[in-house]
């Protein structure tokens, strides 16, 4: 994507101190305001499919014990372990079974709640031959299309000390009924949520921030980004603090990242504005100054563009939702 002409007038780089302590994936989680209402406790023994269409709710899922089979649409097939964790920010519909079950076998298994509020799948009698957790996540930003999108697409993370430390405090939570139970539960999986998108940048995540923040290159490019977007940033001035020519920095980040550096750049600006505009304690021309715009009118008509409807429109609708 080329620079954009409406961008506001050159002022100094931001400090180099300022750049290297801001937190780009903690500024995303925060706005994203993540938030896990659901999970429940499920056992399986003998053969067993269960199929999910694409709920609009971001799934997880954490292997306790034994072994699955995960098919997410149009994916190669993924074998699960204890202790492995599956996060899919963007919704996909997908088909979980017993490890050894024929594709072919056509098979659908109801789960079955129990008196202890778990469910099982398969054989009744059967002892269980693989326990996990299975839940979704909820953002509470008005709008977290636009942040979910700078985050990895689906995140499969290997068990790991951290991971699994947490996931035996989700498993012994799951289990007990103590008080507020269901509200420590929540508080532990927010955790496991963000957990896993930092032990992405060291396992084989698919294109996004996390996977750039790991970049020596890009860390520097990205964290500048978010220390001050208001800045008039171009491909050559954020080439530059990557130590890199521009034609290869911009091929690095567009196959890192999964977009192009004035795009990404855009789609931050319009996130924060969209979190200003809900907040409605500024002024049209205060959220141009602070994402980056010289006039309202030039955020206005960039914001119109990206968003399909003008600013104050989109702070209606919010205001009423």
């Amino acid at each position: 994507m080329c620079d954009r002409p409406d961008m506001p007038q050159a002022k100094p780089l931001p400090n180099a101190d300022t750049i290297s302590t801001t937190d780009p994936l903690a500024q995303i989680v925060t706005l994203l305001q993540p938030r896990a209402p659901f999970a429940k406790l499920v056992q399986a023994a003998g053969d067993w499919r269960v199929r999910r269409e694409a709920s609009g709710h971001v799934s997880h899922w954490l292997i306790l014990t034994g072994q699955v089979c995960l098919c997410i649409d149009n994916r190669a097939p993924i074998i699960l372990r204890a202790g492995d964790f599956v996060l899919a920010p963007a919704s996909f519909g997908y088909t979980i079974a017993n490890l050894d079950l024929p594709a072919d076998t056509p098979l659908r298994s109801l789960p079955v709640v129990q008196p202890d509020g778990s469910y099982r799948l398969g054989d009744p009698e059967g002892a269980p031959s693989v326990q996990m957790l299975v839940g979704h996540c909820l953002f509470g930003a008005a709008d977290a299309d636009l942040l979910v999108s700078l985050l990895p697409e689906i995140v499969i993370v290997p068990g790991q000390d951290r991971l699994a430390a947490l996931a035996s405090l989700v498993s012994d939570e799951c289990r007990a009924n103590r008080p507020a139970r269901e509200v420590i539960l929540e508080r532990l999986l927010e955790v496991l949520f963000i957990e896993a998108l930092r032990a992405t940048a060291r396992s084989t995540a698919a294109p996004g921030l996390v996977q750039g923040l790991a970049d020596p290159r890009l860390a520097p490019a990205l964290r500048a980004i978010h220390a001050d977007p208001a800045h008039p940033w171009t491909i050559a001035k954020l080439a530059l603090t990557a130590a890199l020519s521009r034609s290869p920095f911009c091929a690095r980040f567009h196959r890192v990242i999964g977009l192009p550096p004035m795009e990404y750049l855009l789609n931050w600006r319009m996130a924060l504005a969209k979190d200003l505009l809900h907040k409605d304690r500024h002024s049209l021309t205060e959220i141009a100054t602070r994402v980056g715009y010289g006039s309202a009118s030039a955020f206005s008509t960039a914001f119109s563009r990206h968003q399909g409807q003008p600013p104050k429109q989109f702070a209606a609708q919010g205001q009423t939702a």
